[in-house]
């Protein structure tokens, strides 16, 4: 029996041939070499690596609904499971979500109320909060050993920031159109459930039975799949204990906001915990950085902020684009893109007399989609924002006293043009044969290439 699962999963036309030792290893695993998989023994394997609930809802699609259960399941139900949550159609995944709920996917005319989709998300998203700081990748331990963590309040709010716009004003009925156009604009959510089954099915035991009681197990992803939607967090090597008022749940949700290239990292800037509470020092720490997040807490517990593309600079007039965007984390979670009304993206002015003194995004002098004045402790954001749709007041009043100010650079830092310059007179310098110069570069870590020169790789 040991071959059986591998020879049906050879037989398995939905599966691509790189998926066949995926999905045959587990089925071997869970079936414990048998050609059925009973339920009991599912959950033992997979339980500790999902939320409860969400358990619940594979056994609904894999086994049958409470009423009409099958006492197991064979290998092309448990291939399709795979197949549809991490590769799967539009149409196939609204299939597994019905299933899971109970409901026949064959019916156009099925309703769901609301509140079942927002738990169903809510368990994939919890799945995948847990199934990273369990895999312990780069990036989660990157933030992880700073003294960042997962809340399951924000993980609640993450989970109904994606679920809400599901229904159409006015109704908590869900219909299986609701859910097409849902999934068509919901990336994050279907990168989720791509890697929760991905860790489920490449799940492995690594220690004989006899070792720690049998219960030493991982999972072990390609690279493609380790990547999480968290960036990677650098500066703050020095930190073991960094105050974070925000934690990776919220993160998470502004970092799947930001432009793709911009994803991989987060550079630390400014902490007002840390660098104290000045205006001079914080644009001292974030202008000429590049894009920016910043990030707000006011004195009611309010967390809110914004995306700045371009590099804060001194200046009278607003800079930026249409990839700005606010967004608010706690009471809510939710993001402002641009309208394209008007190009007020971004402020910063100081030592002004006729022209307002501080950082704002969005709106105009004195109606600030988020202002921070210059007299540093004072914030203001107004009723309404014409610069973002659907934006509403951040902070809990208008007027508010700032408790917290962080700003991250994101993507890699920009290079100035006279540094810049700098560089390619050494590479040339080099390329024209100086031994020196090519001898102290070896020495200071760095090798030349015919398009410059970088790091050497450590091992």
């Amino acid at each position: 029996m040991g071959n059986s699962s591998t020879k049906l999963a050879e037989k398995c036309s939905l599966l691509a041939k790189s998926e066949v030792p995926v999905v045959a290893s587990s089925f071997k695993l869970v079936s414990k070499n048998s050609e059925r998989i009973k339920e009991d023994d599912l959950m033992k394997f997979w339980g500790s690596q999902m939320d409860p609930r969400l358990a619940q809802y594979i056994t609904n699609f894999l086994f049958g609904p409470l009423g009409a259960r099958s006492p197991v399941v064979e290998f092309q139900r448990f291939a399709e499971l795979y197949v549809f949550c991490v590769r799967g159609t539009i149409d196939e995944r609204i299939n597994v979500l019905l299933c899971s709920l109970g409901q026949q996917p064959e019916s156009e005319s099925t309703e769901i109320a609301y509140p079942l989709i927002k738990e169903y998300v809510e368990a994939v998203v919890s799945s995948y909060m847990r199934a990273i700081r369990l895999e312990g990748g780069p990036q989660y331990k990157s933030w992880e050993s700073r003294g960042f963590r997962i809340v399951k309040d924000c993980i609640q709010k993450l989970a109904e920031s994606l679920a809400y716009d599901v229904v159409q004003q006015g109704t908590q009925k869900v219909t299986r159109a609701d859910a097409e156009r849902w999934l068509h604009v919901n990336p994050t959510f279907l990168k989720m459930l791509e890697h929760v089954f991905s860790h489920l099915y490449h799940y492995r035991n690594v220690k004989n039975a006899s070792e720690a009681d049998g219960n030493a197990r991982k999972s072990i992803l390609p690279p493609e799949i380790l990547q999480s939607m968290l960036p990677y967090c650098e500066g703050l090597q020095y930190m073991p204990d960094y105050p974070a008022f925000i934690d990776l749940s919220q993160m998470l949700f502004i970092n799947s906001n930001l432009p793709g290239s911009l994803q991989n990292k987060w550079r630390f800037l400014f902490s007002s915990q840390i660098h104290g509470e000045s205006f001079s020092t914080l644009l001292g720490r974030i202008m000429d950085q590049g894009p920016t997040v910043v990030i707000v807490e006011d004195a009611n517990g309010y967390i809110f902020g914004g995306y700045a593309t371009d590099s804060w600079a001194l200046s009278p007039n607003y800079v930026g684009n249409e990839n700005s965007f606010l967004f608010t984390l706690r009471p809510k979670m939710r993001c402002f893109p641009s309208t394209g009304y008007n190009d007020h993206y971004q402020y910063l002015n100081l030592h002004q007399q006729t022209m307002p003194n501080g950082m704002g995004m969005g709106g105009q002098h004195n109606y600030w989609g988020m202002w921070l004045d210059s007299e540093y402790g004072l914030g203001e954001c107004s009723e309404s924002c014409t610069t973002y749709k659907g934006y509403f007041q951040l902070s809990a009043t208008k007027n508010f006293n700032i408790r917290n100010v962080e700003v991250w650079g994101v993507g890699d830092k920009p290079v100035k043009e006279d540094e810049a310059e700098d560089e390619k007179s050494a590479v040339r310098s080099i390329l024209d044969g100086n031994a020196d110069s090519k001898a102290m570069l070896k020495m200071s870590g760095r090798e030349q290439y015919s398009d410059g020169y970088r790091e050497e790789p450590k091992d």
